[in-house]
């Protein structure tokens, strides 16, 4: 539905989008996820056709968006941040304004009621827009997102100033609507995301740093595994074999007990699985473990790793290129004064 590849953007010399490329299927509900100033906005502005790019290619649903902006933009629903409101405009009046401006070709009462159903906004229909509260608002600039029934719904930041009710509501329509349609969510608030999107795409300093399913996300991140095991026998005892067991780098007694059993942290090394070898020995010693608890990474401190990982990598080949030129520079050096020996030493001769 949506193939970008080769993307770049770029200011004089600063790379706003620096050779990004990835796909979106029919169907997918995307999180799109970057610090700020990483990207986010200026990708989704040239996928809108609200900005050229430097070069690369965008097409939605194989159309080119540089080469055909219209046709592409039918495909497209946007729901900016600030929702484009006309506050003294009631909903209706101002669903109807859109309804225009889109140039829409369904019948005009049936599609607005279903849309309206959809979003939940029958109610305010007739009121103006400067009354209603920020979810109505909310709710009315995705209104204004379907009209054309687009393939591809994109929202910038949906529930950005909203209480925790609306939040839900929005969330529950997003979800609603990833059913007849690609959904891609621009956001930095990542309980959104993992709330409800199938995908993440994270972007940092304008490339993409992470492409991967909400619940695979942990494979972009080389972390150590971390439990909860819930074991019955001596404590001492068992915190030292857990300690001395081959694949566990750490261990440590909690507080918490169940009963007989005392409750321990573990954290094995990257890559390992240490599950079925702790049962096996646990069994030996005739300790039961009556409770295994994964303990994964925040959607945080995922986004934090990936992040800060990016940038350490930027940083370690921007001083590899600058050794590498100074390495260059010097043995410049060496060869010319080495020829200006040569050549001195000849004229002495």
């Amino acid at each position: 539905m949506i193939k970008i590849d080769h993307l770049i953007k770029r200011y004089g010399a600063n790379y706003a989008v620096d050779d990004v490329s990835f796909s979106i299927g029919e169907g997918e509900i995307v999180g799109f996820l970057g610090p700020n100033g990483a990207g986010k906005s200026t990708t989704m502005n040239i996928l809108t056709g609200y900005l050229s790019a430097t070069s690369g290619t965008v097409k939605v649903g194989g159309i080119d968006v540089l080469e055909d902006p219209l046709s592409a933009k039918k495909m497209i629903g946007f729901l900016p941040e600030q929702p484009p409101l006309y506050l003294d405009m009631t909903v209706e009046e101002y669903l109807n304004f859109s309804y225009e401006l889109k140039n829409c070709k369904l019948n005009r009462t049936k599609h607005l009621k279903e849309i309206c159903e959809v979003v939940k906004i029958t109610d305010v229909y007739h009121r103006v827009i400067r009354n209603l509260s920020k979810g109505y608002r909310q709710r009315v600039g995705i209104a204004q997102a379907l009209i054309g029934n687009p393939k591809i719904i994109i929202f910038d930041e949906p529930t950005v100033g909203l209480d925790p009710k609306q939040i839900i509501e929005i969330r529950n329509l997003i979800r609603n609507l990833g059913r007849d349609h690609t959904v891609i969510l621009s956001t930095h608030i990542l309980q959104e995301v993992q709330a409800v999107c199938d995908r993440i795409i994270i972007i940092n300093k304008g490339k993409i740093v992470a492409d991967e399913r909400t619940e695979n996300i942990t494979r972009a991140v080389d972390s150590k595994r971390r439990f909860n095991v819930k074991i019955v026998g001596p404590q001492r005892e068992v915190l030292a074999m857990l300690k001395a067991k081959q694949g566990i780098v750490y261990a440590e007694a909690l507080a918490e007990r169940d009963g007989d059993a005392h409750t321990y942290m573990i954290e094995s090394e990257v890559g390992l699985d240490i599950r079925k070898n702790l049962f096996y020995t646990l069994a030996e010693k005739n300790w039961p473990m009556i409770g295994l608890e994964a303990l994964g990474m925040s959607l945080e401190d995922i986004f934090i790793t990936i992040v800060d990982s990016s940038e350490e990598k930027k940083k370690t080949r921007g001083r590899a290129s600058i050794e590498k030129k100074v390495a260059q520079s010097v043995m410049q050096s060496t060869a010319q004064k080495q020829m200006e020996s040569n050549a001195s030493d000849g004229k002495s001769e």
